[in-house]
């Protein structure tokens, strides 16, 4: 009998050892960007993929959610082929973490999918059991990067103002910065506490191009919507980038020294350095996002 309540002991001490474990991993302060553009076409995915990379190269977990929907961009830029998406994780077929796909440098994927769509319409009991298993996340990642479809769809949106952190990429071509400014207009009048967004100026020749964009962007939304873009930074041009998507190898792997992972790198050490900020809080994340499609579908 003593054994046996002694081996009792032991299990209880155990479970409650193992609770506050796990309790303590999900209150970690796992940050969620989520990365968006107005268009497509402005090298959103790549981004977040070098992003990702160098992130985990500086010690940082990072998972990407690939949210685009239907067009699984971050597999075909990996040449990676997932197993399961998280139509598997809504349906009940499958965990979370069982889902995820290895990637280059220790990166983890989550494949969205045509999945995602169905969010519009989905059922309380499915949203619940699916903000239980998105928890599950801050276990195993300092960061989740969401790599968003382009545009202002409600989905999008969904994921947009749901994450802790934006970032907003563009180009100089006047027809990016024309919808990005209307992607932040959206954001900005959708949302009453919306107070940061960064924007980054990819596929620029020099730093004053990139520079020139920001402040025409910057200027436009401060007249019109009083407010102020925070500048993360700009990334050159780069033919080594386009051998790299041909052979679907990140150029973080396969050019590390270029001037192309160099402003990746300045741009992940801006992103540490924010580590502290008051509204990195995975919970809220959870809530935001539950609550968003709690109300839509009502």
């Amino acid at each position: 009998m003593r054994d046996q309540a002694y081996r009792l002991r032991q299990m209880v001490n155990k479970y409650k050892a193992n609770k506050a474990t796990i309790e303590n991993k999900t209150n970690n302060k796992t940050r969620v960007l989520a990365i968006t553009s107005g268009k497509g076409g402005v090298g959103k995915t790549n981004f977040t993929i070098n992003l990702a990379i160098s992130l985990n190269k500086l010690g940082y977990r990072t998972i990407i959610f690939d949210a685009d929907i239907g067009l699984a961009n971050v597999d075909i830029a990996l040449g990676i082929m997932p197993k399961y998406t998280i139509a598997d994780v809504i349906k009940g077929k499958k965990d979370i973490l069982e889902i995820i796909t290895e990637g280059p440098c220790g990166l983890k994927i989550i494949a969205g999918g045509s999945a995602l769509e169905e969010l519009i319409d989905i059922k309380e009991k499915e949203l619940y059991e699916l903000t239980s298993q998105l928890e599950k996340l801050s276990e195993i990642a300092d960061f989740i990067l969401i790599d968003t479809g382009a545009g202002i769809s409600r989905t999008v949106l969904s994921f947009i103002e749901a994450a802790n952190e934006v970032i907003l990429v563009t180009t100089p071509e006047p027809t990016s910065l024309t919808d990005a400014y209307a992607l932040i207009k959206m954001l900005i009048v959708s949302s009453c506490n919306y107070n940061k967004i960064n924007l980054v100026v990819n596929q620029v020749d020099n730093y004053y191009e990139a520079k020139e964009a920001y402040e025409k962007l910057n200027r436009v939304t401060k007249r019109f919507l009083n407010f102020e873009l925070i500048n993360l930074g700009y990334i050159q041009n780069s033919k080594l980038l386009i051998e790299s998507v041909k052979l679907q190898q990140p150029i973080t792997i396969s050019h590390p020294n270029s001037s192309f992972v160099k402003r990746i790198n300045t741009i992940a050490l801006k992103i540490v350095g924010k580590e502290n900020a008051n509204n990195n809080d995975f919970k809220k994340f959870i809530e935001k996002f539950k609550n968003y499609f709690l109300i839509y579908n009502k």
